[in-house]
């Protein structure tokens, strides 16, 4: 199972994890549930206590995956298969244009 913390300007949102199976789940934290002032990372993915799974990575979370040369390069560079959507979105998305960040789970980094 892969982790990744998903921050929303640079708040803890949520986690997203993608199982050995392949299954994709998008789970809030209760701290930014409980955050008057916290937003969804996207309208598809309102808040809420549940969480949201899926059989492919979200489109949302798809669509801050590089395409074209930057795809090749970071494919390239990292040695990630262009398929490992979950290893591309960890690798790539630190520094995403917009308010969210992809990052490595922190248990990963120990």
């Amino acid at each position: 199972m892969r982790t990744a913390d998903i921050y929303y300007k640079n708040t803890l949102a949520g986690y997203l994890k993608e199982t050995d199976d392949g299954i994709f789940e998008f789970k809030y934290t209760d701290e930014y549930l409980l955050d008057p002032q916290s937003k969804p990372i996207t309208l598809t993915m309102p808040l809420s206590k549940q969480s949201y799974t899926n059989t492919i990575l979200f489109p949302f979370f798809e669509g801050l995956i590089p395409e074209g040369w930057l795809l090749n390069i970071a494919s390239t560079t990292w040695k990630i298969n262009k398929n490992d959507r979950m290893g591309l979105l960890i690798a790539c998305c630190e520094n995403c244009i917009g308010a969210v960040s992809v990052l490595p789970h922190k248990d990963l980094l120990k």
